[in-house]
């Protein structure tokens, strides 16, 4: 996805000269070619995340369109003071790309990681948010913020599904006869479809949780609600509450563990610990629709 990312947005400086770049060393190699073609819109403020945002924020109330790029840690919690005030409360719009997630990079430590950032974002009005599940659904994404001025933030992966499911609407993957439905955000689809292979649910997945599709999910007529999100647990519940609100339904909210988890070991560690493989999902979903 981080690839991705760089290519998509070296072409949109190349097509559209309202297009800017901002970052904060992170993937500055990477953009050392388009930096030399366009120096004036292409700017590392050097380790200092909290000043490429204010950095966006300026050049969007210029009317160029940045995008703002760095680890989810730096780019969202050191930075969420400057992305409060100098995009939110300014009404100045910017795309924040982040790489990371929550515990890609386990092995750097805790430094590098964001189970929260999405939650974070939540307490702060106007933002889009995108949780892609496959390299393939990054460029349409990145390439549709191109085309207006809100507050988009689009969280990429290393972990990724086994294809791609483009559009932003809630997607039936999988149908069930049942009241339940499992809703999974980006690139835990293939690990709950593995999970509930043969469960009596439906499957539905999106990769765009921020706006979320409420009347997908009222239209599935639910009684039983599994929300699977590759970030902190119950980040969304909220938002499926309200949108069930005249419905008689029970709720599940898997996610990160709120624990810190003190041990590095892979992603693969994490997703184990924090019950976010196809195992650790199996037995919570069952263990909650009995």
């Amino acid at each position: 996805m981080r690839e991705t990312f760089v290519a998509t947005t070296t072409a949109l400086l190349e097509e559209d000269p309202r297009t800017a770049v901002v970052l904060a060393d992170i993937s500055a190699d990477a953009f050392a070619p388009a930096m030399r073609r366009h120096p004036d819109r292409v700017i590392n403020v050097g380790i200092r995340e909290q000043l490429m945002t204010g950095v966006a924020g300026g050049l969007a109330l210029t009317g160029m369109r940045p995008y703002v790029h760095s680890y989810a840690p730096f780019a969202v919690d050191r930075a969420y003071e400057q992305i409060k005030l100098d995009l939110g409360h300014q009404d100045a719009g910017a795309v924040l790309v982040s790489i990371g997630a929550s515990y890609d990079a386990s092995a750097e430590g805790y430094t590098h990681q964001s189970p929260g950032d999405v939650a974070l974002l939540d307490t702060l009005d106007g933002w889009t948010v995108h949780v892609p599940g496959h390299p393939d659904e990054v460029p349409g994404l990145l390439r549709a913020a191109a085309h207006h001025d809100d507050r988009v933030y689009v969280r990429l992966s290393s972990q990724q599904n086994s294809r791609a499911h483009p559009g932003t609407e809630l997607k039936v993957i999988r149908r069930g006869r049942s009241g339940a439905v499992v809703v999974v955000v980006g690139p835990l689809l293939d690990a709950a479809l593995e999970a509930t292979r043969d469960l009596d649910v439906t499957v539905a997945y999106t990769h765009t949780p921020r706006p979320f599709d409420t009347d997908g999910l009222r239209a599935l007529r639910p009684a039983e609600v599994v929300m699977v999100e590759p970030y902190l647990e119950g980040t969304s519940s909220r938002i499926i509450a309200a949108a069930l609100a005249d419905v008689s339904h029970r709720s599940l909210h898997l996610g990160v563990s709120r624990t810190e988890e003190r041990r590095y070991g892979t992603p693969a560690d994490h997703a184990r610990r924090h019950g976010l493989d196809a195992a650790g999902l199996r037995r919570s979903i069952t263990g909650f629709l009995g």
